[in-house]
């Protein structure tokens, strides 16, 4: 069964009490039971980590670079800002998609440019943990493709 990193940054650990009117009630780890549920119907197992530190999250894909593991990324403010994850995901050697629970497009100015969706294979936005089931399907998709 093929891995899928399901990567999140900064303040994701905030899920549920994190400006709920944006993000919503559920928590972080309702997410990533929903993630195991979804990948689990796609023949797909997750590894679902999130830290607030970039150098840790940069570490995590130059792990997915080197054992070929497809990566589902909410890189949350990095995604605006932060190159060297920007850098790392440029290595990759298994797809990656780019989400986000919120549509960054209809939030404040600085939110509407990522930095790393020109090295992902996609992005999915605005749909809560749909986005994250949404990526999951890509994935599977993207790896059904390259076989």
């Amino acid at each position: 069964m093929t891995t899928v990193l399901v990567l999140n940054g900064p303040n994701l650990s905030r899920l549920g009490t994190r400006e709920p009117d944006i993000y919503g009630t559920a928590t972080l780890d309702d997410l990533a039971k929903a993630c195991t549920v979804t990948a689990s119907e796609l023949g797909l197992t997750t590894d679902f980590r999130q830290t607030n530190d970039e150098a840790e999250l940069v570490g995590w894909i130059h792990e997915a670079i080197e054992r070929r593991i497809p990566v589902v990324l909410n890189a949350a403010a990095f995604t605006h800002y932060s190159y060297s994850l920007r850098d790392a995901l440029a290595m990759r050697t298994a797809p990656v998609v780019e989400v986000h629970l919120s549509n960054p497009a209809a939030r404040e100015e600085f939110r509407h440019t990522s930095v790393i969706a020109g090295v992902a294979d996609g992005t999915i936005a605005g749909f809560g943990f749909a986005s994250y089931q949404l990526a999951l399907r890509a994935v599977a998709g993207l790896l059904e493709d390259h076989r």
